[in-house]
């Protein structure tokens, strides 16, 4: 795992450094196979990302876009994920209609949802048997309780390790989910985290000692890059970033 922490001025900062990160990549995903493959974060911090990223002029046919988590409401709902981004950035930009792949919503069964967008996934990568597709890259951020995606403290969602795609849970809500060894599977994972109410996450999910269950963020090992983008609040007070 190839880890880079950055310490950043505030929240503008990280979405600048995140968003040359991004373009970065993309350049390269595209030159080198032809398209570049990214899984969205939901939440307040990465709408101002989504809307710079609207304003670029990326090879839009070559881009495909894919969702980390996802709340279980209609993309209409104030709180989709999906909602968002398309509002942000995806309605602004000629993205083929068929490379935006969110998560579904809409059966009774949130379990059946989860099997219906892991076979989706499965179909349109085509991985040899056994193995799990690659995303060039993906992003996510951190709750304050150090969740990360839709894996929450000591939730079954955690212990999955046989799928791309489960069920998460936030205090008997569903929510739709990439499980943590999909996740770790990315070449570039990129944490966004703005905040002085992370501190004590942080410090859990970057000390030798803390516990995975606890501090579901931990998960995140990928194979290839893992990107922490931090404001000054959250990283103040962090031990290991003294």
């Amino acid at each position: 795992m190839d880890r880079h922490i950055q310490v950043l001025p505030d929240k503008g900062a990280i979405i600048q450094t995140a968003l040359q990160l991004i373009l970065e990549r993309a350049q390269a995903a595209i030159a080198q196979r032809g398209r570049f493959t990214i899984a969205l974060a939901g939440g307040g911090t990465p709408k101002p990302l989504y809307e710079a990223l609207a304003q670029q002029s990326l090879p839009w046919d070559k881009v495909w876009i894919f969702w980390g988590d996802e709340r279980y409401v209609p993309p209409t709902h104030p709180d989709s994920n999906e909602g968002m981004a398309r509002q942000a950035w995806l309605n602004h930009v000629p993205i083929p209609a068929e490379q935006i792949v969110p998560m579904p919503t809409d059966a009774d069964d949130p379990a059946i949802a989860a099997q219906r967008h892991n076979q989706q996934l499965l179909d349109l990568f085509q991985p040899p048997a056994g193995t799990m597709p690659s995303l060039d890259l993906i992003l996510l951020g951190i709750g304050d309780d150090g969740h990360t995606a839709s894996l929450f403290p000591h939730s079954a969602a955690l212990t999955v390790s046989d799928r791309l795609v489960t069920v998460g849970n936030k205090d008997g809500q569903p929510r739709i989910t990439f499980t943590a060894p999909f996740i770790n599977q990315a070449a570039t994972v990129l944490f966004l985290v703005a905040g002085a109410s992370k501190q004590a996450a942080l410090t859990e999910i970057f000390s030798d000692t803390g516990d995975d269950a606890v501090y579901p963020a931990r998960l995140i090992r990928p194979q290839g890059e893992l990107w922490w983008l931090l404001d000054t609040a959250a990283a103040q007070g962090v031990p290991s970033l003294l």
